[in-house]
Order: C-alpha cells, then structure tokens, then sequence
C-alpha cells in the first residue's frame, strides 16, 4: 500500500493532477500506520503481521 501510494504521488506530481496526489499521500499514510501497527505486535486485519 506505502508503495502503491508513492507510485501515485509520483505520476501524480509529474502529470499535475492533484486528485492522484491527494490519493496517495492517503495511502502512504494508511500503510504507514497499518505497518506500524503491525510491527507493534497488533493483529491487523486478522493477521499478526502486515506485510
């Protein structure tokens, strides 16, 4: 997901379209807070580790 979410932050600001901007840096902060957790020890969609 941190991957997916760069990947749009960089077509995003290379194309201009704010909308892929905005959905990535969501994604970056979504999968940044998923691994964390993850790493934390917590049980993340069921499973003990997020990958």
């Amino acid at each position: 997901m941190i991957l997916l979410g760069i990947i749009l932050l960089i077509i995003g600001a290379i194309a201009g379209i704010s909308v892929l901007w905005t959905i990535g840096i969501i994604l970056v902060v979504i999968g940044a807070a998923l691994w964390i957790a993850g790493a934390l020890g917590h049980a993340v969609g069921g499973r003990k580790h997020y990958f």
